[in-house]
């Protein structure tokens, strides 16, 4: 939607010129030819077409019967009915295509011979923005020169107008959905000089946000769907509590209708509010019951005692003649000079005007987009004040909203109980055809009577707060003595039944069973409320442990109440079969542990009718009281979190305790003693539909989801589902449902294990044949190491059997000598054995082995007595290799050629 300037002075600059149009006092008048191209609807074919140019000079071809720019709508008397003149048709427009203005007038007087003034003005958004005054004998409007009784009263003219007439209106008034403005003709007598007549008509320019039929329509199927898919979630099942539980967490019908209560009745708060909203909220009044048939309203009508003819506005002869407030005296009371200024110049330019011909067969309502007289009951045209004013725009005047809802209410019920008899007699009928297995859907065949009373009842739970606000209107309002006693009656039956009904309910259930209090603690634990802001919560000390205690931020001490059914083996409310067949109707969607919330419903919505309904007359009281009751009752109902179902959570909880609260605080700044200006109230009105028009969108989308949701728990016992591809979606829903009906906080998450350190362990190794067998020595260490190894080596078939086991010290010895021929055998990837030596540890090793042997190049030893007793203990004449440098993968250095030539030869000598 496009904005439009906040400014007030620029309103009224722009609208002196648009405004004079509809005054027919124009200054640029063109040609006669001009002002016979724009014919009326009533002479016209729909497809008769005329040339026009805009004010940018395009010229194209026109419908004759199109629609104004601006148009005038309904007109109703602004003296309350007593004015001396009845009009049967007050139109102006606009056209802005072909930058012409036409107007229209109709009517009769009882006057026998009067002459008049006119006095013309038009208000938009809350300002006069053009006035203007003339007489009608120099506007060529004869039947108004005099007017007389015997004449009935006729005029019209089509104008022309210059673009510089037109330059300063903005096109956002054009646009605009619901534009906020109203034309006003004023008629003064000549004799008397007072006021005798008074009419307004509403402006429009074609958009607005009201669409009762199309919205209503589209919305009431959208609830018949969800309607369905409860009662089937109801009806499908043998056992109760298993049907319980999928009714639980099917959409309810009671959330679903307060949304649309909810929006509806914001209206009906003693506020001027601004026409969008108004034009909103008309899109909901069905639910409410404030649906407008000419027959039902005209019955009442006679009931309520509202009287008048809907043909005409206006009481010709039935008034006191007024003054008005003065206007005669800027009529009448100027000197000559003044009046050459302001009378004798509009008279001048009101004589330049041609009266459009009228057709005296054609109807008085000559446009297909012309008003018609307002209804009797209903309030003056542009005025949106209160609940009134929002029951104007569905047509049903106030006095008869409470008498009008109760019928619809009635006819629901009617209409519910021969929908649920021709279902039941349906069934029966494909079962005894063969079309349907005998035992399908046998509980409620054979106890609908049982289930058409919990519907009725049900019914009465969910209208609880329409007919208590809407008695206590009644009550307010006042009026005949008969919709007052229909309005007592209907007020004792639904308050006390409601509160009768709840209480018998709790005491049911307490009477088997018993309530225990015991000790207890609230801690306040620290949060965060939506992820980011500080935030503290309550938790029970009896569901803590000892760490989440050490975390407290403080805490206060309260009693628990527990209660205790007589049967240990029925604790829980919803699997007590009896109770839920007696009051599932009131208990059914609530938590095992909130079943008694719609007690607290009750009182709820009570007290919301006693502000919205009751305190009509204090609009302070009545908006504050209605804000502060919100916010009380928001925080307490996110606390108790009621709802079993999450759909049902989400919607009623979160959000239409958050629209209700917004709604209340936006409608503080319309208070009267604010004074905010109209067009400030508009932008805070298209806040407020903003709000709540994401609230039916998001009603809308949870109706859909709720609807798959209740399909799949009428197919639960089916082992196909289709379509396949939700079957897991299915799976979890189902799983969802029996966690939920449990209502126990969900299980803690397991602590995660701490990452184990890698680690290496080797518990066995199997040999495999290695080339370093070749190598005497090496197999006389293996010996050495392995104690099972057999005694006989490959060294003992060449110097004889080994007499011992040669001492860790020859084997390393023997180790070393055979390491530079082990090292040259060793194929690229196999483990060389003990490698891991350094240039120090075998330097070390060196100066110890050369004390206590022979040189290994012939150099006689410091000692030889050590060898000549240990003849083993003697190392190889071969030059010792040095060995490798360490390396930390298992992977050792491969040899270069050189050196595998170089050990080689070494063990070909050894060999010879």
């Amino acid at each position: 939607m496009a904005r439009f300037p906040l400014s007030p002075a620029s309103w009224t600059t722009a609208f002196v010129s648009s405004l004079a149009l509809l005054t027919t006092i124009i200054p640029s008048i063109q040609a006669q030819s001009t002002a016979t191209s724009t014919t009326s609807s009533s002479g016209s074919s729909a497809t008769d077409t005329i040339s026009g140019t805009n004010a940018e000079g395009v010229t194209t071809e026109l419908l004759v019967d199109r629609y104004p720019a601006l148009y005038t709508g309904d007109f109703g008397d602004c003296m309350g009915g007593q004015s001396l003149i009845n009009l049967t048709s007050f139109d102006a427009a606009y056209y802005a295509d072909n930058m012409t203005v036409i107007f229209n007038l109709a009517g009769t007087t009882n006057l026998r011979n009067e002459t008049v003034m006119l006095y013309i003005s038009v208000d938009a958004y809350g300002e006069q923005r053009y006035e203007q005054v003339f007489n009608p004998c120099s506007a060529n409007l004869y039947t108004l020169c005099p007017m007389n009784s015997s004449v009935p009263i006729t005029g019209g003219a089509n104008i022309p107008v210059a673009p510089s007439d037109v330059s300063d209106i903005p096109n956002i008034a054009l646009s605009i959905p619901d534009f906020e403005g109203s034309a006003y003709l004023r008629i003064f007598s000549n004799s008397s000089q007072t006021q005798i007549a008074c009419f307004s008509a509403v402006m429009s320019n074609g958009a607005s946000f009201s669409h009762p039929a199309a919205v209503g329509s589209v919305l009431g199927v959208f609830t018949a769907i969800a309607l369905v898919a409860s009662f089937a979630t109801a009806i499908y099942g043998i056992s109760v509590p298993h049907i319980r539980t999928h009714y639980a967490h099917s959409l309810s019908i009671l959330v679903v209708m307060e949304v649309f209560q909810s929006i509806f009745f914001s209206g009906a708060l003693s506020l001027n509010w601004p026409s969008v909203c108004a034009a909103f909220w008309s899109n909901f009044a069905w639910s409410a019951g404030m649906i407008y048939t000419p027959w039902i309203i005209n019955s009442l009508n006679s009931f309520t005692g509202v009287t008048g003819n809907s043909s005409q506005v206006g009481g010709a002869g039935s008034a006191v003649i007024n003054n008005n407030g003065g206007l005669q005296q800027q009529i009448y009371g100027r000197s000559l000079e003044e009046r050459s200024s302001l009378s004798m110049k509009s008279e001048q330019v009101a004589s330049e005007i041609y009266k459009r011909a009228v057709n005296k067969t054609a109807s008085s309502q000559e446009y297909a987009w012309a008003g018609v007289p307002v209804q009797p009951g209903l309030p003056l045209p542009g005025n949106w004040s209160g609940f009134a004013g929002e029951l104007s725009m569905v047509d049903v005047p106030p006095s008869d909203a409470f008498l009008t809802g109760l019928v619809w209410f009635l006819i629901l019920i009617a209409i519910l109980i021969g929908a649920i008899a021709a279902f039941k007699w349906t069934l029966e009928g494909l079962s005894s055809m063969k079309w349907m297995k005998h035992d399908r859907l046998a509980l409620f065949r054979s106890h609908w009577l049982g289930f058409l009373g919990l519907v009725i009842l049900r019914s009465c739970f969910i209208a609880f707060f329409m007919m208590m606000t809407l008695t206590l209107y009644q009550f307010s309002y006042g009026g005949k003595v008969g919709p007052i006693v229909v309005a007592v009656i209907v007020f004792v039956t639904f308050f006390l039944g409601a509160i009768g009904l709840a209480t018998y309910a709790c005491f049911y259930r307490v009477k088997f069973g018993k309530y225990e209090s015991s000790p207890d603690r609230l801690h306040f634990k620290r949060g965060k409320a939506l992820k980011f802001i500080p935030w503290y919560r309550t938790v029970r000390e009896s569901s803590m442990d000892e760490e989440d205690k050490a975390k407290s931020a403080g805490s206060v001490s309260f009693f628990q109440i527990k209660f205790v059914d007589n049967d240990a083996e029925i604790q829980s409310v919803h699997e007590n079969t009896h109770f839920t067949k007696r009051f599932g109707w009131l208990t059914a969607r609530y938590r095992r542990t909130r079943w008694w919330f719609f007690a607290f419903w009750v009182v709820y919505q009570f007290v919301r009718a006693c502000f919205i309904g009751g305190a009509r007359a204090s609009p302070t009281a009545q908006v504050l009281g209605i804000f502060v009751w919100e916010v009380i009752a928001f925080i307490a109902i996110v606390l108790i979190n009621p709802f079993e179902g999450t759909r049902n959570t989400a919607l009623a909880v979160y959000m239409l305790g958050i629209s209700k609260v917004a709604t209340a605080g936006l409608s503080i700044a319309f208070l009267p003693q604010f004074n905010v200006t109209r067009i400030p109230t508009t932008i805070i009105g298209v806040i407020i539909i903003v709000i709540q028009g994401f609230l039916v969108i998001g009603l809308l989308i949870l109706i859909v989801l709720g609807a798959i949701s209740s399909y799949m728990s009428i197919t639960r016992n089916r082992e196909e589902f289709k379509p396949h591809r939700l079957e897991n979606i299915r799976m979890k829903y189902l799983g969802h449902l029996e966690q939920k009906e449990k209502d126990l906080p969900p299980p803690p998450p397991p602590v995660p294990e701490e990452p184990k350190e890698p680690y290496f362990q080797v518990k066995a190794v199997r040999r495999a044949p290695k080339i370093e067998d070749e190598d005497v020595d090496f197999v006389g260490e293996m010996n050495d190491f392995n104690p099972n190894a057999s005694q006989y080596s490959i060294a003992g078939t060449l110097s004889g059997p080994t007499v011992n086991r040669m001492s860790r010290a020859n084997s390393m010895s023997n180790s070393l000598r055979s390491h530079a021929s082990n090292y040259g055998n060793v194929p690229y990837g196999a483990r060389v054995h003990r490698a891991s030596w350094s240039s120090r540890d075998f330097q070390n090793w060196q100066d110890e082995e050369s004390t206590r042997a022979d040189s290994p190049f012939g150099t006689a030893s410091r000692s030889t007595s050590a060898a000549d007793h240990h003849p083993h203990n003697s190392m190889s004449m071969a030059p010792l290799v040095r060995p490798s440098p360490s390396h930390s993968t298992l992977r050792p250095a491969t040899p270069t050629r050189e050196q595998q030539r170089q050990y080689s030869s070494q063990r070909i000598n050894r060999a010879n």
